[in-house]
């Protein structure tokens, strides 16, 4: 990780500043967008808000001033007319009211208006990253983007809206004070700004270290929250437990915590100091004008009443200059934090270019041409010059050790990942000119490690095609064909049974069961005739995986199949074997012609047997 961020000097402070409100016009488009009804709610409850506490402070005064006329004309005619007060006392308390009113509005609306908009913002993000390619989810530069993006930005375009909206709010409440101040003396309202105006300053630069600290830490961030997952999640609570790695982690979490505190305490000092320094300015300005006033009244120039009234709207105006230029600090906060939400919303994703349906040569089936891949920040290419042609109703066995690249092939036939240099044709057609759709249409795929959602059984094999995802009768009829139904009709719910332990009454399966549940998911894609499987019996035993594969030569006669497997009795009865070594194809051929060329494959093949004949 780079050295912690430098905290600004202060040079290029303001142009940053300014720079970042470009985000603000987005934010309250996205409010709009969101609710209309309860933005103009918010806007006009804000004008009210805003309007209202001027014309309390004008009541006061007119009230203070009627009681000392009243108390006059008590002492020259021994009677009082209290009606003028009481009126100016009803006047005040419905104002006093209707602000109350105005403020608990505000506080409903921007209650709905926050739940509405966290949804809204993470459906944007889920969305996008909908369209993302797989290389970008393996980058750890964007999973820094998407972990910032999600961890703050649901909250802060409500939060900047609330601060415009309150901004607009304290800007009437100051014109309305200011046209009362200004009677008394126009230097009263310039020593409001100049006493604000340090503490103003200081929050905005603070605020600025305080998300480059935000955007530096974002891998350790995200490393506290993967260590979390790790010691609370069932599925590797075991090997935890096992290992005794629950000391080691949890060290290693608090490490984090305590590194990640260190650099907020030492921010959150430098800003709390300066702003209660600075915030003395302030305060000492208060009282300052408070003397003022005091003498001004003592000296006739200003009646009783003038004088509460100077010292409400003083004290008032203070408070709303003060809340503004807070505000205004906030939303370059809150600028600052969107950003990295458009930051991911914003990242360029790859054309899916393609509408072709069907290509001009059915009978090629799928051909690799010279395919080389290299994965992004990698130096050493992940497949060289693949070459090699699987026809309809064929099977195509892929060998070779781990890491050797057959993983990567299927990731590339089926359009995760663009090759780097060949191409890749279906029917006769590169997969590039294929509609994305149509071609994943085609294609049934169980990878190595196949998604275990969290969802009913028979919801679990409907995600192989999501248009038929809550069907029944093709639930069962999947089931039947990846066997997989005989287990599911003992299940309490039978294929309504939820599945895992994360929500109640959940059941969880052995390895075996699973495997044959991501098989049956495969055989859900029923117009599929490419059949991927990327080691579906490794969690079988030998007889298992012998009547799966027996079973699954009978229903796929007419798809190609492309099988990879570590058991050489799983692909000896492929029309096709190709071993791949360090990304390569060196050898291919069908089974027999391969242990008669008495190379790599005829090798690994004696050795596995010997170890069998050894059991």
């Amino acid at each position: 990780m780079s050295a912690p961020p430098q905290w600004d000097d202060g040079k290029h402070f303001l142009h940053r500043f300014f720079s970042v409100f470009r985000y603000s016009r987005r934010a309250i488009e996205l409010v709009w967008t969101t609710s209309r009804s309860l933005t103009w709610g918010l806007g006009l409850l804000t004008l009210l808000a805003g309007v209202l506490p001027a014309v309390a402070a004008y009541l006061g005064q007119l009230i203070v001033d009627s009681v000392v006329q009243a108390m006059a004309d008590y002492q020259t005619h021994g009677q009082v007319d209290y009606w003028p007060m009481l009126r100016f006392v009803l006047m005040e308390c419905l104002v006093i009211v209707l602000i109350s009113a105005a403020q608990r509005g505000l506080s409903a609306q921007q209650s709905l208006l926050r739940a509405l908009l966290g949804q809204r913002v993470n459906e944007m993000i889920l969305e996008k990253a909908q369209t993302l390619s797989l290389a970008q989810f393996e980058d750890s530069e964007f999973y820094d983007k998407l972990t910032r993006a999600r961890r703050e930005a649901s909250v802060r375009p409500l939060a900047l809206v609330n601060k415009t909206f309150g901004l607009i709010q304290n800007a009437i409440s100051m014109l309305s004070f200011a046209f009362l101040l200004v009677q008394f003396s126009p230097w009263a309202i310039l020593v409001l700004f100049l006493a604000a105006l340090p503490v103003f300053i200081a929050e905005a630069k603070f605020s600025g270290d305080a998300f480059r600290l935000f955007r530096w830490r974002s891998p350790d961030t995200r490393m506290q929250m993967y260590l979390e997952t790790v010691l609370a999640r069932e599925d590797s609570i075991k090997e935890v437990k096992l290992f005794g790695l629950g000391k080691l982690f949890l060290q290693r979490y608090k490490d984090i915590f305590h590194k990640l505190y260190a650099e907020d305490r030492r921010l959150t000092l430098r800003r709390d100091g300066w702003g209660f320094a600075l915030g003395l300015l302030g305060t000492l300005a208060f009282y300052g004008a408070y003397a003022w006033i005091v003498i001004e009244t003592v000296q006739g120039l200003i009646t009783l009443g003038q004088m509460t009234m100077y010292l409400m709207v003083f004290k008032q105006g203070q408070a709303a200059i003060s809340a503004s230029l807070t505000a205004i600090s906030g939303m370059y906060e809150d600028n600052l934090y969107l950003s990295n939400l458009y930051e991911y919303l914003e990242q360029p994703v790859a054309s899916d270019a393609g509408e072709a349906t069907e290509g001009p040569d059915p009978s090629d089936g799928i051909r690799f041409e010279q395919v080389s891949f290299t994965y992004p920040g990698s130096q050493r290419p992940a497949l060289q010059d693949i070459s090699l042609n699987l026809k309809p109703g064929q099977s195509l066995a892929l060998v070779g050790e781990n890491g050797s690249g057959k993983t990567t092939l299927i990731k590339l036939l089926t359009r995760l990942y663009q090759p780097s240099s060949g191409r890749i044709l279906l029917d006769g057609l590169d997969l590039n000119e294929w509609d994305p759709v149509r071609l994943r249409q085609r294609v049934g795929v169980i990878f190595q490690d196949f998604v275990r959602y969290q969802l009913l059984v028979g919801e679990n094999l409907g995600a192989g095609d999501v248009e038929a995802f809550s069907d029944e009768a093709r639930w069962q009829e999947a089931g039947e064909l990846g066997l997989a139904d005989p287990f599911i009709r003992e299940l309490n719910k039978g294929y309504h049974t939820q599945l895992g332990r994360w929500f109640k009454g959940g059941q969880e399966l052995s390895g075996g069961q699973w495997q044959k549940i991501a098989l049956s998911r495969a055989f859900m894609r029923s117009a599929a005739d490419i059949l991927v499987l990327d080691e579906p019996t490794a969690a079988m035993d030998a007889e298992a995986e012998a009547t799966i594969f027996e079973h699954f030569r009978q229903h796929t006669t007419q798809r190609m199949v492309i099988l990879i497997s570590h058991r050489f009795s799983t692909v000896r009865n492929a029309d096709q074997i190709v071993l791949i070594n360090a990304g390569r194809v060196v050898e291919r051929g069908t089974h027999h012609e391969l242990l008669a060329l008495n190379g790599r494959y005829a090798d690994l093949f004696h050795l596995q047997a010997k170890g069998y004949q050894l059991d």
